[in-house]
């Protein structure tokens, strides 16, 4: 297993900003300006960040299957608010 592979598959487990910013066809400075909005998945590692493969697929699999435009400041708002309501509920709906 390759530190980028899961289990031996081919694939990388995350992206550098500049990979995801090239896959999604924007210019890195809006994937970096998204990330600091907290408008778009990231892991931060010290100075740098780094975008989970899955979030990117995700995002083609939904705009894919919705047939329509996928807002990524939106679901993150919504991940943001269902945390929140996690946090202050302690998980009970």
């Amino acid at each position: 297993m390759t530190s980028n592979s899961m289990a031996g598959e081919g694939s990388p487990i995350f992206y550098t900003v500049t990979e995801a910013a090239q896959i999604l066809r924007v210019d890195a400075a809006t994937i970096y300006r998204a990330i600091r909005e907290d408008a778009f998945p990231a892991v931060r590692v010290r100075t740098r960040y780094v975008v989970p493969a899955r979030a990117v697929e995700e995002l083609a699999r939904q705009a894919a299957e919705s047939s329509g435009v996928v807002d990524v400041a939106q679901m993150a708002a919504d991940k943001r608010n269902a945390r929140d309501f996690e946090r202050a509920t302690g998980g009970a709906w």
